[in-house]
């Protein structure tokens, strides 16, 4: 078989092998994103609430990729752990957090970039920074299976 037929033959495989997806329509891809809109709002609502669980129900669970403050965090548990230990005490500590400025990509029919920033106001280190996550959608539910946080923490001034 010559190369020119060969490199036929490996194209026309490559593309049937990326084919198997059908196309979403404009549509579709509208309601995949007011989906994740949704999921992002029902996740802060939690976050305000003193509710972790109900926040971390928007992760993949229990394989969900968390990346802050420089480093990974455990898994699904070991973040819950982490938000009840560093912010769960009170009101005061936990603040009101509010996501804006979203953007959301869909990459695949199940997978989407969402890219936003958000803000933690709080009494006490107030914090604002950019979320980079890897939306996946399991069944009929879209999750968070990479949460990448760059933020920024700001000390309140000393009162004189």
């Amino acid at each position: 078989m010559n190369s020119k037929l060969r490199l036929l033959l490996v194209a026309l495989l490559c593309a049937l092998m990326t084919s198997n997806t059908p196309p979403v329509s404009a549509a579709g891809v509208e309601a995949e994103k007011k989906a994740i809109l949704a999921l992002i709002t029902q996740m802060e609502a939690a976050w305000n609430r003193g509710d972790f669980r109900g926040y971390m129900e928007g992760f993949a669970n229990p394989d969900v990729i968390f990346v802050s403050r420089g480093e990974f965090q455990k898994d699904w548990q070991g973040t819950l752990d982490h938000y009840i230990r560093d912010y769960g005490t009170s009101e005061a500590t936990r603040g009101r957090l509010r996501f804006f400025d979203i953007r959301i990509e869909m990459l695949a029919p199940d997978t989407a970039q969402l890219i936003s920033r958000y803000q933690l106001d709080r009494p006490q280190n107030p914090q604002d920074g950019i979320n980079t996550r890897l939306m996946r959608k399991r069944g009929d539910k879209w999750v968070i299976a990479l949460n990448h946080v760059s933020s920024r923490e700001f000390p309140c001034p000393s009162s004189s």
